[in-house]
């Protein structure tokens, strides 16, 4: 379950950072014909691109540590729902499966069972 922790980090990170490009593109639209909060709108797609770099590195971390692995991801991609709302869903979904498969699939506190 790790594993594909790492991929759905490394995926939902990369869609992430497509989402964030793209609602900085449309805040910059916004920008060149003086709508209102259109730099706010940039802002929040920079915020995003920085929650997908940081579910990256959540992806990277999922096999050696897994539970700072889900915290991260949880991060990202909550904080990505909140940044750029509608574009982050196919990003979000990636990060928050990714942070409940690393949390599941992290070792057993307890001694090993006996064989």
């Amino acid at each position: 379950m790790r594993i594909a922790a790492l991929i759905l980090g490394i995926v939902g990170g990369v869609l992430g950072i497509i989402a964030g490009i793209f609602a900085m593109t449309v805040g910059g639209i916004g920008a060149a014909f003086a709508a209102e909060g259109a730099g706010t709108v940039t802002g929040l797609g920079f915020a995003a691109i920085l929650l997908s770099v940081l579910g990256i590195a959540g992806g990277g971390v999922a096999l050696r540590y897994p539970r700072a692995s889900a915290l991260m991801q949880l991060i990202a991609g909550l904080g990505g729902f909140i940044a750029v709302s509608a574009f982050w869903i196919p990003a979000g979904v990636c990060l928050l499966v990714g942070a409940l498969l690393a949390f599941l699939g992290r070792r057993p506190a307890g001694p090993a069972p006996a064989a």
